[in-house]
This record gives structure tokens, sequence and C-alpha cells, in this order.
């Protein structure tokens, strides 16, 4: 019987002290989800009992104890002197004999067991590893196509020297854990042949925010280990799971990512370890979706049950067999950083009060806003040159950075994704940081001033020069929502998730314009109408933008579709009021392919817009899509919080009209709970309020066009902008009337606008004339929240 050796059949979580955290998780999984069709690789652990025989066999405690104990604690100047002599120690001891041969004995057991040539990773697997509290995510190092036993224990010896890295020694001492009281198991897998298709990262719930409502796919060509170090900007994929559960489409979005290397084995072999080697991806590849919906959602599957067995987020490694197209989980362990900061509800808001020369963006860490010199270092080695308080700038951020992460400001790289082993000891250790920019160790020079911004969503910007900024902290518990509702408008659907933390009552006005601006940029007419387009350089476009729809029209219904789905998810159960598209004549214009489809107008603002495009020839067939994406998330995708609004409504009988069309292409008001709302920004709107509201299940007071238009003037022209003020008698006598009549009709009425934040004596007049609800931009809410519960304290206060 093996003294040192554990099939993964043999082990569980109970094992942990045994095999440390990533072990005694693959076993945990082999042994109780096998059965239930996740893939696991099988494979053995090496266990803590072996790393103790070798430390005894040689007397190295006390040696290690000793160097360890130079470590100078407070500025760490010979973190790197000490972790050198502690490896030195374990460079230069042999493994027995005894342990070597259990090694081999169990690798050719686990290679007869298939009937093809096998290759193994090597994995460390510390005994403090993987906890709730601590990842360690990537102290360790891991060894990957490993052929024969020499290389095999030839990579076992370097995972016991790697347990005293530098960046290991480092976060031990961070986390208070005695070093030697932590041992190194090591685990040998069989390897999946994703070199010759994809892998990647899984977490069970949004990993910058915490949101737990939905599970986050990263994939990229080639091994794992591209998209877990962040060398790669890889695919990301976020699944709903109460839509997966309920057996609806789950899929919210798809992004691309850029997916630049593909790492595979490497023919020659460098010494005894097996090697690997990165290589450019194709274009074609590049532009590629990495997995199939079919393969989202088993992965995702696969993740909410592991979830469900372990009780809690988890971060998972997953990867695809080229060779047999089979999917496995490789790891998982829990996800760390939102364990512990869950419960934290105290939310700082930042606001940018001027904006500079933008120097580089690329995927936001953080959700703040700093400045600092900016401090270009090619590697660790560098950490000598930054000073406490400046912007690290260098092409690729991984654990090796830890010890260095805490005296930066903010880090900025070229490469790296949210879901990659840098990303993770970022929000660990709450940097802020700009990853995958490409460019940013060109675009930054050496030495200068910039601002860091990570508040717009999940992207991150870079700007020159030190800005202004806006801070404000405060504690989402302490504040109550008034008896008014408040609600958000939105339009970006990467800062759902985050936006959902904020206290509302749900999104008053989602414009989609955005979505389709920035994930589709194609005119509708172009796509249905593809082969009547004459503008080649277009039709180019169009063709690589919707490579592999079989359906052109389909690309702009499936993305408008995820862009509103991700909005509604993150805020289920809670109402979210869609706004079809208002864009006027030369916005449509600007969409590839948008100038062959639009009229050329004097005047965009009052022309071809709104209700009267949607049943016009001109663009029918556009409206049509924006149905049919507005039908898939209703009733495809299960969101039936999500309300419809009309905008731009001239008369009554172009509402009923629109209607009309509305059921014609599958969204019939009241199936399935269905309502829809109008936009009362036009004077005709108010003088026949009651008439619309036989039409609309509700009103929501665009207050920008109402005053412009009862006012007769232009607010972008200087000239009488002065003029524009809402708080003019004719414009409040149109609100209220519009509010009464809503009342009278016993329909909700509500208002988007920054008026009511900015102008207390606005809220108040909302508030006493029975307003519904208040929609707010986001950096307006806390404000807004104010006024409105100081109105209803006056009104309170009046009224008794």
């Amino acid at each position: 019987m093996a003294r040192y050796i554990l099939p993964f059949s043999q082990i569980d979580m109970e094992s942990l002290d045994q095999v440390g955290g990533k072990n005694a998780s693959l076993g945990e999984m082999v042994q109780k989800l096998k059965a239930e069709g996740i893939g696991v690789p099988d494979g053995f652990a090496v266990t803590a009992e072996a790393y103790w025989a070798l430390l005894d066999a040689h007397e190295l405690r006390p040696n290690l104890r000793a160097a360890l104990a130079r470590l100078d604690t407070e500025q760490y100047d010979n973190l790197r002197a000490v972790g050198e002599s502690a490896r030195a120690l374990l460079a230069g001891a042999e493994l027995p004999e005894a342990i070597r041969s259990e090694i081999r004995d169990a690798f050719h057991e686990l290679t007869a067991s298939f009937d093809h040539p096998v290759q193994v990773a090597v994995r460390s697997s510390a005994t403090a590893e993987d906890l709730p509290t601590a990842s360690f995510a990537g102290q360790q190092e891991s060894f990957l196509n490993i052929r024969t036993e020499e290389e095999l224990l030839e990579a076992c010896r370097q995972c016991y020297v790697s347990l005293f890295t530098d960046r290991a020694i480092k976060y031990r001492e961070d986390q208070g854990f005695d070093h030697l009281q932590v041992a190194l198991s090591i685990g040998i897998q069989q390897m999946v042949r994703s070199d010759k298709a994809c892998a990647g990262v899984i977490f069970t719930l949004e990993p910058e925010t915490g949101f737990e409502d939905v599970i986050l796919i990263t994939s990229s060509w080639g091994l794992g280990e591209n998209v877990v170090k962040g060398n790669v900007n890889p695919d990301e994929f976020y699944v709903y799971k109460p839509a997966l559960e309920r057996g609806q489409l789950p899929v919210l979005s798809r992004k691309v990512g850029t997916k630049a290397q593909t790492m595979a084995y490497a023919e020659e072999r460098e010494g005894l370890i097996g090697t690997t080697v990165n290589r450019d991806t194709p274009v074609e590849k590049r532009e590629r979706l990495t997995l199939t919906e079919a393969e989202i959602e088993t992965l995702a599957r696969w993740a909410l049950r592991i979830e469900e067995h372990y009780g809690q987020a988890m971060d998972i490694e997953w990867a695809k067999d080229g060779l047999s197209g089979e999917l496995f989980v490789v790891q998982a362990r829990p996800e760390t950083v939102h364990a512990r900061q869950r419960e934290a509800y105290r939310l700082k808001l930042y606001e940018l009060r001027e904006k500079g020369e933008q120097l580089t963006e690329g995927v936001g860490l953080g959700n703040r806003i700093t400045a600092g010199k900016a401090r270009r270092l090619a590697s660790p080695a560098e950490a000598g040159k930054l000073q406490p308080g400046e912007v690290l700038v260098t092409d690729i951020t991984n654990p090796d950075w830890d010890p260095v992460l805490k005296k930066a400001a903010a880090i900025v790289t070229n490469k790296g994704g949210r879901t990659s082993h840098a990303a993770i000891v970022a929000r660990e250790l709450g940097a802020l940081a700009v990853v995958g920019t490409g460019d940013a160790t060109e675009a930054i020079p050496d030495g200068a001033e910039v601002t860091v911004v990570c508040t717009e969503g999940n992207r991150g910007q870079v700007y020159a020069g030190t800005l202004d900024w806006d801070e404000q902290e405060v504690d989402l518990r302490e504040i109550q929502l008034p008896e008014t509702r408040v609600m958000l408008i939105a339009a970006d659907p990467d800062r759902a998730f985050r936006l959902s933390f904020l206290p509302s009552h749900g999104i008053g006005l989602m414009r989609i314009e955005f979505i389709i601006n920035n994930a589709i940029g194609i005119h509708p007419m172009a796509l249905r109408r593809f082969d009547q387009l004459r503008d080649a350089g277009a039709k180019k476009k169009i063709n690589r933008l919707t490579r592999g729809y079989a359906d052109k029209a389909h690309f702009f219904v499936e993305r408008l579709a995820e862009g509103v789905a991700t909005l509604a998810a993150a805020f289920y159960p809670r109402e979210v009021i869609v706004r079809m598209s208002d864009f006027k004549t030369n916005e449509y214009a600007n969409l590839i392919g948008g100038a062959a489809f639009e009229p050329e107008e004097e005047n965009p603002m009052l022309g071809f817009r709104g209700a009267s495009r949607y049943y016009h020839e001109l663009y029918r067939d556009g409206f049509e899509l924006e149905c049919r994406a507005m039908k898939r998330v209703r009733d495809e995708m299960g969101l039936d919080n999500v309300k419809l609004m009309i905008p731009f409504c001239r008369t009554v009988e172009e509402g009923e009209r629109v209607v009309a069309l509305m059921e014609e292409f599958g969204l019939q008001r009241g199936e399935n709970g269905l309502e829809i709302y109008v936009m009362v920004e036009i004077p005709s709107n108010v003088l026949l309020a009651e008439q619309f509201a036989r039409v609309f299940d509700g009103f929501s007071i665009g207050s920008n066009d109402l005053t412009q238009l009862s006012l007769g003037l232009d607010r972008d022209s200087t000239l009488v902008s002065r003029l524009f003020d809402e708080r003019n008698p004719a414009v409040k006598r149109l609100i209220g009337q519009s509010i009464r009549a809503a009342r009278e009709a016993d329909i909700p009425v509500g208002l988007c606008g920054q008026a009511p934040s900015d102008l207390p004596e606005i809220a108040r007049f909302l508030v006493e004339e029975g307003i519904t609800s208040i929609s707010f931009n986001p950096d307006a809410l806390l404000r807004g929240i104010e006024n409105i519960q100081a109105a209803e304290e006056k009104l309170g206060a009046k009224s008794s």
C-alpha cells in the first residue's frame, strides 16, 4: 500500500491537510460529481507527508526557518535574497527513493489505463491553498506537457522549490501563515488536449461586483494557462442562472476577445521538463468565438452544480479536448474576494469632474479613480524604481507582481483579462487596475502624471495629467427609499451589475441606442436588405461583423436582446422600462450601411423619429427586429420584468398604429404581463393625455423634449439655451396636467431627467403632484433620493 500517493478516487474535502485545497477539490469532484456527468480528468496526488519526509531526510526545517527569519517584513527589501536562499535549499534536496518509486508506479498505472499516449499536468497544491479567505492564486508553479517519469520527477522537485517563490513568501506573510506549517502536495492529472481546442476560467458570480445570479465563462484557444495568467484577452460569456434552471435561453452576452496567442505543446523538449510554446493566433480564429451555445450551457450547468455542491461561489478552470471534443473541469476552488467583501455595503462614489486627453483604455478593475506619476517597468526585478503612490505601467500582470502591487496607486497593463490570476490578486489586494489595453507601455510616457478612471462599467481609462474628481462614501444599508419610486436611467450593459447594487426600484428609462451603437454598429435595414446595399465598404464590414450568422438580421436581434437582457437580469424582478429606438435620421445614418436608408432632413429633432418611423416602409422591417429582440428577452429568456416604451408619439392614432404593429410582431399588450408605455414629451401628449391613456399602460414624462417643445427653443443652441428651464410655469403646468391625467386613468406616471436631483423645488413639485416615479442618472441618484425624501417629509408635515 502506497504511503505517499492517493488516487483522486480516494480523496475528498476531508483530505485537505493531506493533499491541499486544489487536490482535495479534484478528488471531491471525482468522487461525488463525475457520476452526474461532469467531466473531471483522472489523476493522483503526492501527499503532504512526502513533503515533510523530504524536509526531514535532508534536515531542512531548521535551515529554512533560519533563512526566512532574516526577512525584512516592513519594507521587504531583502525578499529576493531570502527567497533565493530558501529555494536553493529545496533545489539541492534529492527526493528520497521511496517517494520516487511510488510516483513512478502511480504514473505508470495512470497512463496504462489509456489506449493512447497521455501527457499529464503537474500542479502544486498547498495545504493552506484555495481556502474561502485565501486563494494563493498562482503562488506555486504548474508544469504542463509532462510525458515521461523522468520529466515527472523533475517537475515534482521544482514544485517543491516553488513553495518558496518570492511571491509565495510574501503572500503567506500577508495572510499570516507560518511558512513551516504550510506543506505542499502535488497533483498529477491527465492533461486535456486543449492545445487543439480551447480552455478557460469560470466564476459562478460576477467577479468584479459579486452579483450572484450570473455565471461568467472565459475562453481562449489552446491551453488554459494563457487565460489563467492573463496573457490574452479571452472571449467572455455571461449566463443567467434563473433562466438556466428554468430551461430558457440563458446566455446574457457573448463577447469576442482578441485571443492574440495560442498556447500549445512544444515539439522540442528543453531539459527534463515538458515545455509549451505561445504562437500568434490566426486572424480568423481571433475573430471567432471559441464555444458553441451548447458548450456554453453545458459548462454553465456544471458550474451551477459545482457551486451547489460546495455551497459557495466557485472559481473553476475548464478545458476542451480537441481530440475527443469532450469538456472537462480541471480545477475548482472557492471564489475568495467576495467571500470576504460581499457583506461590505459601503459604497464610495467617484465622479470625474473633467476629462483630458485619453492615453489608453482597457478592462477596468476597482471602481475608483486615482492619479499619480506613471512608472513603466519591464519586470518585477525593477520594482525598486516604483515609488509608493505611482501608477505601475507594464506589459502584463501576474502573481510575481504581488509584492509590488501594494506600493502602486494603480496598475496598467498591455495584456490580461478580468478572470486572470492577476485580476484575482488585484481585486484581493484592493488594487486599482486597467488591464488588456494593448498599448499602455507605448501610449503612457514614463514619469508622466496620469489619472486612472475605473468607474465606467467594465472599462478603465487612463488620462494625461491630474484631473479633478469628487468622492462620496455611503452605506447602502442606511439608505431608505421614499414612497415615490426611485428609478435609474441606464444604457450600458457593462455597468448593469454594479448599478444593481444601488438603492432603486428599477430602471425607469433604458436607452437601447447605446447597444445599437456599440454592440451592433449596423443599421437594421442594412441587415434586412443587405443584397440591395451598394456600398462595397459597408458590405465588407457587415460581412465581417456578422460572420457565423446564417441570417444577418439575427445578429441584430441577438446582440440587442443580450444587451437588454443583461440589464434586465441585473435588476430582476424590479421593472426595467426599455425605450424603443429614438435615433434621429442623422444618427441612424452614421451606423454602418445607414446612409443608404436614411433621408436627409433640415431638422432631424422634429423629423423622422420615434413612433413615426416604426410603421413607415423606410423602417418597418428594422422595427420588426427591435420587436423580435424584445420578445426574445421577455418570452424566451424569461425576463418578464421588461416593459416597453414608445418615444415621440405625435398622435393618438399613431400610438394605436404602433401598438397594433407590435402585436403583429409578437408583442401583445397584456400577454405574459407585457405593458407598453408612451413618452410624454410633446404638448399633444399632454393635451390628449386621457386618450393616450386608453392606448398605453403608463406615461413617462421626458422633461428635456417637453421643455424645449413647450418653449419653442433648441436646448443645444447657445443663443437661447439660457431660457431652457423646467421651472418655467408653462412647463410645470404641462407636467402637472400629465400627472393628474395619469392618476385619473389609474396608470403609472414617471419622469426622466436631471432636474429633480439638481433642483429640490422640482422634486417637491413632482411629489406634490403625485408622480409615481422619478428616474435619475446613477451619479445623481443619491441627491435625487435626498430631494424626494425632503419633499415627502414637507408634504407629510403639511397634510398633518
